[in-house]
């Protein structure tokens, strides 16, 4: 893998709010951010989140941190409201919190995990959207990324695909309400992404054999899909979404970009 790309200057003068900063994705794309000039937001439920914005700040970065329950409205608009406040409005929402907590055949998931992986991977979006959207209709511009999923068309995870198609269904909806007070809303759609061991786990990890065997059918299938025939990096998708998120994608709205390796979902 090459190094990634810094584009010095690029959010200078912007300002971003992005969920599940504190790792993987989210943490990836606020460091991209924060060196190219943007004044940052850090939104997390973790309070790890608060260490990785002084570190950013020791780098030089322009960067606020706040702890909330995105899978709350309360906890979305309160974190909005906490952007605001901070850097005086809200040009950038990009929405990383989710991910998919069980993996197993549909007919294993309990009611109570079905409803669980919802509210992790869609509801969320669905509230940040909703706490940004004032704010960008009122200084009529501003431009949402939505992170969403490939695996819409995975195996073992039905409950996480069903969260993830709303996402993109509520990035098309949006991006057409929105249009005329000059927002965009555009969604990226990862595929198998390989990360750190995440400080704080999303949910419990295989532990049967069973279970192993059926989150290896998973990889097996992201594996398979992709046409590079491998996992992307955070980079990779870092790239994809801070592109969306600048004024380079100024004529892109409504779209929702694979990043997987040529695996389209």
């Amino acid at each position: 893998m090459t190094e990634p790309m810094v584009f010095p200057g690029r959010f200078d003068g912007k300002r971003l709010t992005i969920t599940g900063a504190a790792q993987g994705i989210g943490l990836t794309v606020a460091t991209r951010v924060a060196a190219e000039g943007g004044e940052v937001m850090l939104v997390d439920r973790a309070e790890l989140v608060h260490e990785v914005a002084e570190d950013l700040r020791s780098s030089g970065g322009k960067v606020h941190s706040v702890t909330a329950d995105l899978e709350t409205f309360s906890g979305a608009e309160e974190s909005l409201s906490a952007a605001a406040q901070a850097m005086g409005g809200i040009d950038v929402l990009i929405n990383v919190v989710g991910g998919t907590i069980w993996a197993k055949p549909y007919e294993h998931y309990s009611p109570d995990e079905i409803e669980k992986e919802i509210r992790r991977s869609l509801f969320p979006t669905l509230w940040t959207c909703r706490a940004a959207a004032p704010y960008m209709i009122e200084q009529r511009s501003g431009t949402i990324v939505n992170v969403s999923s490939v695996a819409t068309r995975g195996v073992n995870r039905a409950p996480y695909a069903a969260a993830k198609g709303g996402v993109n269904a509520v990035t098309a909806s949006l991006a057409l309400e929105l249009s005329q007070y000059g927002v965009r809303v555009v969604a990226t759609a990862p595929g198998g992404t390989v990360a750190p061991e995440r400080r704080i786990a999303r949910g419990p990890s295989p532990q049967t054999e069973q279970e192993k065997a059926w989150y290896q059918q998973i990889v097996d299938q992201t594996v398979d899909s992709s046409l590079l025939k491998r996992y992307g990096t955070l980079d990779e998708q870092a790239a994809a979404i801070t592109f969306l998120a600048s004024d380079e994608a100024s004529y892109i709205t409504g779209t929702v970009l694979p990043v997987a390796g040529g695996d389209l979902g």
